[in-house]
């Protein structure tokens, strides 16, 4: 194993411990299937809904991948707060809980930034479309500005049941997963999706930053195999740029603790300038290559 990665497929963390950590801390996450970084219980079940997986990330292809987007909300929202800063300064960030409690006992001349979003408030919803966050900006009771955030990790394919069900009787020796990862979901929901809600929040009148969009370090190299790695850069926010704040964990810990997260890269691109190349890409295969495909498979010239 290096770097906490290894070339055989296995499972990363479970309730947010390493999968062979048998600490009482760690092994209390599994009895309570309880989530360390939101503090709550975990919502990861299989398919049948009876079993709580709680699986935060695997490794693919000698790399670690988040597999669940709560996983990005270590350190009490840290990924979230960031975006807050970068976009309001140094205004007070809070949650919709404590939000309520200021405005009810607070200055009227209250000035802060509130999120909406899971677990505080609730999800902006517009027909069928739902903003994963939304960071407002209110001062002295009216809503000043306000900047969408999206949340993506990866959905996994394939069973790592063996694997868990090992991890789970707290063995060390884990035989290998069998999971995969959905990349194919890149390009058919995930990429649209952020096309279809930057284009809203940049039509709006209160957004001057855009979106963010927070995804896990090897997911945003997917997408870069579709739009390139050329694309023209920003040198700050607007309301039709997108900011992507790629993460990735950090170096395995002493087994009882949590792996850190780490900021990888900032991106900044025009919103018209992605949707062309996930349109008309770099990497979208020719014309030709759909003829000779069909050629081949049917045998003919």
């Amino acid at each position: 194993m290096t770097n906490g990665k290894s070339s055989t497929r296995t499972l990363v963390e479970v309730f947010g411990h390493d999968p062979r950590d048998i600490t009482p801390v760690a092994r209390k996450f599994w009895e309570l299937s309880a989530c360390p970084f939101l503090g709550k219980a975990c919502t990861k079940y299989d398919h049948t809904a009876t079993i709580c997986y709680g699986t935060c990330s695997v490794t693919n292809a000698n790399q670690n991948v988040v597999i669940c987007p709560n996983r990005l909300y270590a350190n009490n929202y840290e990924t979230i707060r960031k975006v807050s800063t970068d976009v309001f300064g140094a205004v007070q960030f809070l949650m919709f809980d404590e939000y309520i409690k200021a405005a009810i006992t607070g200055s009227k001349n209250l000035e802060c930034v509130v999120a909406l979003g899971q677990n505080s408030g609730k999800e902006v919803k517009l027909t069928k479309m739902s903003m994963d966050w939304v960071l407002a900006h209110i001062k002295n009771g009216i809503l000043q500005e306000y900047v969408g955030i999206e949340v993506q990790s990866i959905d996994i394919t394939g069973n790592y049941r063996d694997c868990w069900y090992a991890a789970r009787d707290s063995k060390q020796n884990l035989p290998p997963s069998g999971h995969g990862l959905n990349w194919a979901n890149v390009h058919k929901r995930l990429m649209p999706q952020i096309i279809r809600k930057s284009l809203v929040y940049s039509k709006s009148n209160l957004v001057k930053k855009g979106l963010y969009f927070i995804v896990p370090e090897p997911v945003y190299q997917r997408f870069e195999e579709i739009i390139g790695k050329d694309i023209p850069l920003e040198n700050s926010s607007a309301k039709d740029v997108i900011t992507v704040y790629t993460y990735d964990l950090g170096p395995a810990v002493q087994r009882g603790q949590t792996r850190s997260q780490i900021l990888v890269r900032t991106v900044r691109f025009k919103l018209a300038e992605f949707s062309a190349r996930f349109v008309t890409g770099p990497n979208l295969p020719s014309g030709d290559s759909l003829d000779n495909k069909i050629r081949e498979i049917l045998a003919c010239r």
